[in-house]
């Protein structure tokens, strides 16, 4: 797959079987952004073992390319990913989610999250899909990279997601309207 730079990284995405082949280190980092407090869907204590199956559970949309998945990855391995959900409703086409966007707590501050957001909207343009929709806990590290990167929040539903401990936290919804100078 076609692969971009960023700083020592290196983007790609994952064909379904190098998606398989990268299931271990994307369970890696999944359950360091779930030991980190990262509000993704998952309860702790939460294993390596939970993780990998998770991600194993992707593998079909990501072969028929309802998924589209890109990591970004150094020398030593996978350091963040990003997905793109295409809707596959006849009357969605037009729209894709934004979904697990994370990024390893010791590769923060490197621009891996905008690099790999700017990514996956050029996909979605190419893909047909030029509106995007995500969801992100309200105050985060991850709300910041959405305001700041021309994502529009449109809304906060209170306590609409558990963190890892548990505790309901509200969640800010965002879309980005693209275009083919905006991704």
């Amino acid at each position: 797959m076609k692969a971009e730079e960023s700083s020592v990284h290196t983007i790609e995405r994952l064909s379904a079987a190098e998606f398989e082949a990268s299931v271990k280190e994307l369970a890696d980092l999944l359950v360091d952004a779930v030991d980190d407090g990262a509000s993704v869907g998952f309860l702790a204590p939460f294993d390596h073992e939970a993780a990998a199956g998770w991600w194993r559970a992707q593998a079909p949309a990501v072969a028929e390319g309802r998924l589209m998945v890109w990591v970004a990855r150094d020398g030593a391995g996978i350091d963040a990913t990003v997905s793109l959900a295409l809707a596959a409703k006849p009357n969605a086409r037009h729209r894709g989610e934004i979904v697990k966007l994370m990024v390893h707590r010791e590769a923060r501050g490197r621009g891996l999250s905008r690099a790999l957001l700017a990514t996956a909207e050029r996909a979605a343009l190419e893909a047909g899909a030029d509106l995007l929709l995500l969801d992100t806990e309200t105050g985060s590290t991850a709300e910041h990279v959405y305001l700041t990167g021309g994502w529009t929040r449109y809304g906060i539903v209170p306590e609409y997601a558990g963190s890892p401990d548990g505790t309901l936290r509200d969640c800010s919804f965002f879309y980005k309207r693209l275009t083919s100078g905006s991704a």
